[in-house]
């Protein structure tokens, strides 16, 4: 557009003052022009999810997982997140930690009939012990598909986390020997499984048979525990009650 202006004061052949702030319109115009260019080599734009972000190698920091993997030695499931959130949103120090996730209470739900089972209501957290002591006694192994993720946002959302180092999941299956499923709760979850699997992802609440290195294992998908996913709590609790029927842990 700039260059299409010159052009037309050159074939009108204006006055030399004309001239004169034509070739100033232009040098500002291809200023203008040159600093874009520049911010491309830091600016990512995504017509997509209709966001700027600010290239994530150059203005971020990646951040290592919190938490050590929970392998309980009679764990029979693996159930998989993305990646805990960020620690200012912790109730305590354990997975699905944050007190608007409803893991927790779907389980107190399924398995006690109280979706507070797990929560002290008063303090507005979990109970870390209970939840240990009920994850140890079930069976359930506890871990996250990332060890290390770069946050392109100051929230939780998976849409915003790229995953930097994925977690090695067969080697978290060679100290579960009498792991009979992995069950994911999310969907950046499930993509990395269906990865590293090579397998399509399964519907909600259904599972798929697959093999990581020498397991053999149920591939579970699982509705997310995040209130962001537009399901009732209820609804949702009906679905991991049906895996956890099947994988004999009720």
């Amino acid at each position: 557009a700039v260059r299409g202006f010159a052009d037309l004061c050159l074939a009108t052949r204006p006055s030399d003052h004309f001239y004169s702030n034509c070739n100033k319109f232009v040098a500002f115009g291809l200023q203008i022009y040159k600093l874009f260019s520049n911010l491309q080599n830091l600016i990512h734009f995504s017509a997509n999810n209709s966001y700027f972000c600010v290239m994530k190698s150059q203005l971020t920091d990646t951040e290592r997982h919190p938490l050590e993997p929970f392998l309980p030695e009679n764990a029979k499931i693996l159930m998989l997140g993305s990646f805990p959130p960020q620690r200012k949103r912790w109730s305590m120090e354990f997975f699905y930690p944050n007190a608007q996730n409803d893991m927790w209470r779907i389980m107190g739900t399924i398995f006690y009939g109280d979706k507070h089972y797990f929560e002290i209501v008063s303090e507005r957290r979990f109970d870390r012990d209970a939840i240990v002591d009920f994850c140890t006694s079930k069976g359930i192994a506890l871990y996250d598909t990332a060890v290390e993720v770069r946050r392109l946002k100051d929230n939780a959302s998976d849409k915003f986390l790229e995953i930097v180092t994925p977690t090695d999941i067969d080697s978290l299956l060679n100290n579960i020997p009498d792991c009979q499923a992995i069950i994911t709760t999310g969907q950046r979850a499930t993509e990395v499984i269906c990865e590293l699997s090579e397998c399509a992802a399964p519907a909600i609440g259904s599972f798929s048979e697959i093999k990581i290195g020498n397991h053999s294992l149920r591939f579970w998908r699982m509705p997310s525990s995040s209130r962001a996913y537009p399901l009732a709590l209820e609804k949702k609790a009906d679905f991991y009650r049906t895996m956890l029927q099947h994988e004999g842990l009720l």
